[in-house]
């Protein structure tokens, strides 16, 4: 079994030890939240990392309305030049928690007078050490490149401390059945595996999300690339109408993340657009009412809160990454020009 194949399957697990033994330190950190009380909060990472602070911009600004944005390490490193973090809450996010620019922006704003809190795989890491608090993956060795389940465990961390940070007990219950949601995905997940041959020689591609999936479509996308070595874009669902569409042909993929919850609408009527232009659609949804629209569908559970939903509406792009990947004959676990730690400064 390829290191990759095993690593996803994992996730379900992985999921339910972190909620058990990670809810402690979760708490703990969002005591420590609501007692600085920040202005807003800072999110510092890279690659896919990245895309879990992505989430947290949706998650902590819908459930917590706290403004959340994305840091720009150059600033820090190639600049010099450290905007003034005093007042906010920064979390450095990192797999492996080495990331030299990602902790030169914790380490600025600590030495600012910041709240500092890092999310990693790695509780001896730089970035684990130089941080006020830190919310261990607990994900165990990640050894195929291309990230599956340390993201998984990123989003739920994020999950954990936003859920904590609001103390509502319906938060709290759907978080627990998460574990749940995730063994669901994968179950149903071998449609993927059937209809991967379809798109042996795709060479271009776009991903629309929105709303807290708008991190999944960034995902989805870096996954493909990193894995098929094919050219593709990431786009919100709003900002793809604002010209992007223009390109959409006849046979054109798009692969489109619908949840359901606050967004379904808008994209069901992208998708009618789609298919207006011939595109060919791979639908990510939990409402078999989207079947109609999409020449692949991949099934999320339709119970999943819609909060949640990017944990598991990755899993069927994972998937798909991978199997593609395995149909053009590539090295799944070790991907051209590609290591496993990326250290930028």
């Amino acid at each position: 079994m390829l290191h990759i194949e095993r690593e996803i399957a994992e996730q379900p697990e992985i999921l339910r030890r972190l909620l058990s033994e990670g809810s402690h330190t979760a708490k703990n950190i969002a005591r420590a939240i609501r007692e600085f009380d920040p202005a807003f909060v800072c999110i510092a990472a890279r690659g896919t990392s990245d895309n879990a602070g992505r989430y947290a911009q949706y998650l902590m600004g819908i459930q917590a309305n706290l403004a959340v944005a994305l840091a720009t390490p150059s600033v820090h490193t190639l600049y010099e030049s450290p905007p003034n973090l005093s007042k906010a809450l920064v979390i450095g996010i990192s797999q492996s928690g080495q990331a030299a620019d990602v902790l030169r922006v914790l380490t600025d704003a600590r030495q600012q007078g910041a709240l500092t809190v890092s999310i990693t795989n790695n509780p001896e890491s730089p970035m684990a050490q130089d941080a006020a608090y830190h919310l261990d993956l607990m994900a165990g060795e990640e050894i195929s490149v291309a990230a599956t389940k340390t993201y998984t465990a990123q989003l739920t961390a994020v999950a954990m401390l936003g859920a904590a940070l609001v103390n509502r007990a319906e938060l709290d219950d759907s978080l627990m059945h998460l574990p749940e949601f995730i063994a669901q995905t994968l179950e149903t997940s071998g449609a993927v595996r059937e209809r991967t041959e379809r798109y042996r020689y795709m060479e271009r591609f776009a991903v629309i999300g929105r709303g807290y999936n708008y991190c999944t479509a960034f995902e989805i996308s870096l996954k493909i690339k990193e894995l098929c070595y094919i050219i593709g874009e990431e786009y919100s669902e709003a900002d793809f109408r604002h010209g992007p569409i223009a390109v959409i042909r006849p046979g054109f993929p798009v692969i489109v993340i619908a949840p359901g919850g606050k967004t379904q609408a808008l994209v069901i009527d992208l998708l009618q657009k789609l298919n207006a232009q011939d595109a060919e659609c791979i639908v990510i949804g939990s409402d078999e009412t989207l079947q109609p629209y999409a020449q692949t569908f991949m099934r999320i559970p339709a119970d999943i809160p819609e909060w949640l939903s990017p944990i598991a509406a990755v899993i069927p792009g994972q998937i798909f990454a991978m199997q593609l990947a395995q149909v053009k004959g590539y090295d799944i676990d070790q991907p051209r020009g590609l290591h496993k730690v990326t250290i930028t400064e």
